[in-house]
């Protein structure tokens, strides 16, 4: 067998590896998580609140899996503890996102739905009062039982307290993040501009929007979540689990969905990230520089290559979408695709055969009497 066969052998039996983890250890965890904020969500009072809980829970079920994903980086005896933090962390998330965008919501109002974010990675549960700006405000507890349920979850990880200062840290920049960017309608982007300008870290060279993306992004919370399920989690090693993540993994995380969003963003004049980018070879050239900093980044990181098969997994989940063929995007994925390792491209064909999969149910479901 030739050098080039034993590659491919290789990458086949870590594909299949950290797919046997998640889909037998993680997944099943994720559909009962699921299951049950939909039960919740039902009950919630106020019809317009219940519907956008249970659209965004329908909708955005991509996202709680792959908030879960990092469940399997952790000893097994705690992943069930994990999925239950980043389900509910994701949920509460995606909520009050929805609602900042369908509700006449100004920046005050947006700050105080995404405040459930601090609490729910605090260590206490402060104020609850989310719906302090909102004509719909009776959701029944429903906002502050995910909070809750992930506030309690991550405390029950040993190695929370090595990584307190970077999940609240998070937390206020996803927090700024949405309250200026749900905002730009009204004031431009100066405002984002100004506060992404802030939070460059030294000597990242990153355009502002950039780390305004790095700043919105969620999986430095689930890394760092994931890290803490270890006993021996030390401040320095949780330091550069954050370090990876913000802004590098981050800004990619973001950038991508910006670039595969970009066409409904524009339809429906939604701010769109990538759109600052001059052109698409700009954009192309810049997300695949990052890209190929989020790959050192990840593979510096324990367990050895797990963050390396995420970073991978989240690549090809965006870039298996079909808008990332469309020509605004077809050079960016390339480049992205060649950055991120040898594993993006056969979790990319799973990913896209999965997509291709789920269409095929959903047009027979369609076609029943």
């Amino acid at each position: 067998m030739g050098p080039i066969a034993w590659r491919r052998l290789r990458l086949a039996v870590v594909v299949m590896n950290a797919g046997c983890r998640y889909w037998l250890t993680v997944h099943p965890l994720v559909r009962w998580e699921t299951r049950r904020w939909r039960r919740r969500a039902r009950a919630i009072p106020d019809p317009v609140l219940r519907a956008t809980a249970l659209r965004t829970l329908r909708r955005e079920a991509g996202n709680l899996e792959g908030a879960a994903v990092f469940a399997a980086l952790a000893p097994l005896r705690r992943r069930p503890l994990l999925v239950r933090a980043a389900v509910a962390f994701q949920a509460a998330f995606d909520y009050v996102d929805s609602l900042a965008e369908r509700t006449e919501t100004n920046p005050a109002g947006t700050r105080a739905l995404h405040e459930a974010l601090r609490v729910a990675l605090g260590s206490d549960g402060g104020q609850d009062a989310y719906y302090r700006h909102q004509r719909h405000a009776d959701d029944g507890g429903y906002l502050a039982a995910l909070a809750g349920t992930c506030r309690a979850a991550t405390a029950a990880l040993p190695s929370r307290g090595a990584i307190e200062p970077h999940l609240q840290r998070a937390a206020e920049r996803m927090i700024a993040y949405q309250a200026l960017i749900h905002d730009d309608g009204r004031s431009g982007a100066g405002s984002l501009a100004a506060w992404a300008r802030g939070e460059r870290p030294r000597g990242s060279a990153l355009r502002w929007w950039e780390t305004a993306a790095a700043g919105a992004s969620s999986l430095g919370v689930f890394a760092l979540l994931a890290g803490a399920a270890r006993e021996d989690l030390s401040r320095e090693e949780a330091a550069a689990l954050d370090g990876a993540y913000f802004p590098w993994i981050g800004a990619l995380h973001v950038l991508l969905d910006s670039l595969v969003d970009q066409p409904e963003d524009v339809r429906i004049g939604h701010h769109s990230l990538v759109a600052h980018y001059a052109s698409p070879a700009e954009a192309a050239d810049r997300l695949g520089a990052i890209a190929a900093r989020s790959r050192v980044a990840a593979q510096a990181l324990r367990p050895a290559g797990g963050h390396a098969t995420v970073l991978a997994a989240m690549t090809a989940f965006y870039l298996s979408s079909p808008a990332a063929r469309l020509p605004h995007a077809a050079d960016a994925r390339e480049r992205v695709l060649a950055a991120a390792g040898e594993l993006a491209r056969p979790l990319l064909r799973a990913l896209t055969g999965r997509r291709a999969l789920a269409r095929l149910l959903a047009a027979g479901r369609g076609a029943r009497p």
